[in-house]
C-alpha cells in the first residue's frame, strides 16, 4: 500500500472518529458536561505523557521552556481548546448536535475571516462570495431561532482562533496536545476534587463500565489527532480540506436521524446556504491549486530538463522519472488558503509574535519539522 493511500486511510479514520464523538459522549451520561470535560483533560494529559515517554520525545520541554512567548501562546491555545471541548460536550448533553455540526461546517469560513482580520491576508473574490453566503446562512439561522446560534459561533470561533494560534506555535501534534492538556490539568483536578467532596461525582459511584468509558475519553481524544497527524504527513492538504467535512456531515446526520432534532424549513435553508458556501470555497481552492501547479510546471520545465540532462550525465543510475515526480509533489499543495505554501507546511510568519527565540531546529524550536503539522 502506498504512503498516500495509507494517509487517506488515516485521514478518514480521524474524521470518522470525530464524527462519532456525539454518540460516544452520550455514553458518558449521567456525568455532566463539566465533569466530562475535567476527566477528558486529565486523561488526555496522562495518555499523552505516557505516549511521549514511550517514544522518548521529551526534548521539546527544554526547548519550549526557554521561550516565554511560546508558553503564553500554548496557554492561550489550551484555553481555546478547553472552551471548544466544553461547547461540544454541552451541545451533546443538551441535544444540540445539529447546531454543533453547523459550527464545524462554518469553521473554514471563520478561519478565512480571521486570516483577513488578524494576519492581514487578502482574499480572492470567490472566497469573499463564500464568506458572504456563510454570513447570510447565520442570519437565516438566527431569524429562525430568534437568537444568534451562539453554540455554533462559539465552536467555530474558538476552533478558528485555536488553529490560528497553533499555526504560529509550530508544535507537533502530540507535543502540542500534551502541553495544552497539561496546562488545564490543575484546574480540572481541582474541580474533580470539589465535585467528589460534594458527593456529585459519577465516576466510582455508578458502574465500572461508566468509569472505564470516562477514562477512555482521553484516549478517544488523542487517537483521531494522531491519525490526523499521520494523514497530514502523507496526503495533500487540499485532500484533507475535503475530508474534513466528513465529521460535521456525520454529526448532522446523528442529530437528525438518531436524536431526532427538529429541522424546520428555515433551518434547512440555512444549512443549504452553508453547504453552497463550502462548495464555492472548495472549488476556488481546487482551481487555485490547479493554476499554481500549472504555473510551477511551466516555469520549471526548461530548467528542470537541463538539470535532469546534466544530472543524468553525472549519475547514470538516476531514474529520470523521479525529477518530474518531485516537481509534481512540490506543487501538489499550492493554492491552499490559510497560509499553506507549496510544500504543504504551514508558513511560520509569526505575526502574533509567539515563537520567541528560535531553537536549534528553526521554526519548530528544535523539533522535527516534518512533524510540525497542525
Amino acid at each position: 500500500m502506498s504512503s498516500v493511500r495509507r494517509g487517506f486511510l488515516f485521514g478518514i479514520a480521524a474524521y470518522l472518529g470525530w464524527g462519532f464523538f456525539p454518540l460516544y459522549f452520550t455514553l458518558l451520561e449521567p456525568a455532566g458536561p463539566k465533569e466530562i470535560l475535567a476527566h477528558r483533560i486529565v486523561w488526555s494529559a496522562v495518555f499523552m505523557a505516557v505516549l511521549l515517554a514511550v517514544l522518548r520525545r521529551y526534548r521539546f520541554l527544554r526547548e519550549v521552556g526557554r521561550q516565554p512567548k511560546r508558553l503564553a501562546g500554548i496557554a492561550l491555545a489550551a484555553v481555546l481548546i478547553g472552551v471548544n471541548w466544553f461547547g461540544f460536550i454541552y451541545g451533546v448533553s443538551t441535544r444540540q448536535v445539529v447546531e454543533i455540526s453547523l459550527g464545524y461546517f462554518i469553521t473554514p469560513l471563520v478561519s478565512v475571516v480571521l486570516g483577513v482580520l488578524v494576519l492581514r491576508e487578502r482574499l480572492r473574490r470567490t472566497q469573499w462570495v463564500a464568506v458572504g453566503i456563510g454570513g447570510v446562512a447565520v442570519v437565516v439561522q438566527a431569524v429562525d431561532l430568534g437568537r444568534l446560534p451562539w453554540l455554533a459561533l462559539m465552536l467555530a470561533g474558538s476552533f478558528g482562533l485555536y488553529g490560528l494560534i497553533k499555526k504560529q506555535l509550530g508544535l507537533p501534534a502530540a507535543e502540542g496536545m500534551f502541553l495544552e492538556s497539561a496546562t488545564l490539568v490543575l484546574p480540572a483536578l481541582a474541580y474533580l476534587v470539589v465535585l467528589g467532596r460534594s458527593g456529585d461525582a459519577t465516576v466510582g459511584t455508578t458502574s465500572v463500565a461508566h468509569t472505564v468509558l470516562i477514562v477512555l475519553a482521553g484516549v478517544m481524544t488523542a487517537l483521531p489527532l494522531m491519525s490526523f497527524a499521520e494523514a497530514a504527513n502523507r496526503v495533500p492538504l487540499t485532500a484533507l480540506g475535503i475530508l474534513q467535512y466528513i465529521a460535521p456531515v456525520m454529526q448532522f446526520a446523528t442529530g437528525v436521524l438518531i436524536f431526532h432534532e427538529p429541522m424546520p424549513p428555515a433551518r434547512l435553508a440555512a444549512f443549504a446556504l452553508v453547504w453552497l458556501a463550502l462548495v464555492v470555497f472548495t472549488w476556488d481552492g481546487l482551481r487555485q491549486r490547479h493554476t499554481r501547479r500549472a504555473a510551477v510546471r511551466a516555469a520549471g520545465s526548461a530548467p528542470a530538463a537541463a538539470a535532469a540532462q546534466s544530472a543524468t550525465a553525472q549519475r547514470p543510475d538516476q531514474n529520470p522519472r523521479e525529477d518530474g515526480e518531485q516537481q509534481r509533489a512540490e506543487a501538489d499543495d499550492g493554492g491552499l488558503p490559510g497560509g499553506v505554501g507549496a510544500t504543504g507546511e504551514p508558513e511560520q510568519v509569526d505575526r502574533l509574535g509567539l515563537l520567541g527565540r528560535r531553537g536549534g531546529g528553526g521554526d519548530t524550536g528544535g523539533l522535527d519539522p516534518t512533524l510540525a503539522r497542525r
